[in-house]
């Protein structure tokens, strides 16, 4: 099941000619992951590294960018759970506007606990995971 939510391209996003200057979209993917993990998982990023002294970075990343996003446009992203693991989970993100997918990208993410290890998902954030495998994963 997509999770997903608008961003608008505003000019901190841009280069000279309005156009989404690439590395951007990985601070929107984090966005989208960010705001994943508050309202999904019910488990914020703050809470996870202040008060639990544990992390989820990044450890892989690829996009490919398929058409250009504007200043000003409103484009929806899209993010699906793909695969979890012991300790790692991959996402597949999904970045369109106006019928037009812009952006793809695959995203893996590891937890890492209060000994700054790799270590398995707590269950509570492994459930609501598993909530939103993409079809492919989880054929019902």
């Amino acid at each position: 099941m997509s999770w997903g939510r608008d961003f608008r391209i505003e000019f901190n996003h841009c280069d000279p000619a309005g156009i989404v200057f690439y590395g951007r979209y990985f601070e929107m993917t984090n966005s989208l992951l960010e705001n994943f993990f508050r309202e999904v998982v019910q488990y914020p990023y703050e809470d996870i590294t202040m008060r639990d002294g544990c992390g989820v970075p990044t450890v892989h990343a690829e996009a490919d960018f398929k058409a250009p996003c504007y200043l000003g446009e409103l484009i929806r992203f899209d993010l699906d759970v793909r695969r979890i693991g012991g300790a790692s989970a991959d996402f597949a993100i999904t970045a369109h506007a106006g019928g037009t997918t812009r952006l793809t990208a695959a995203i893996t993410m590891v937890w890492i606990g209060p000994d700054e290890r790799p270590a398995p998902w707590p269950d509570r954030i492994r459930d609501r995971l598993a909530l939103h495998l993409s079809a492919e994963e989880n054929p019902s």
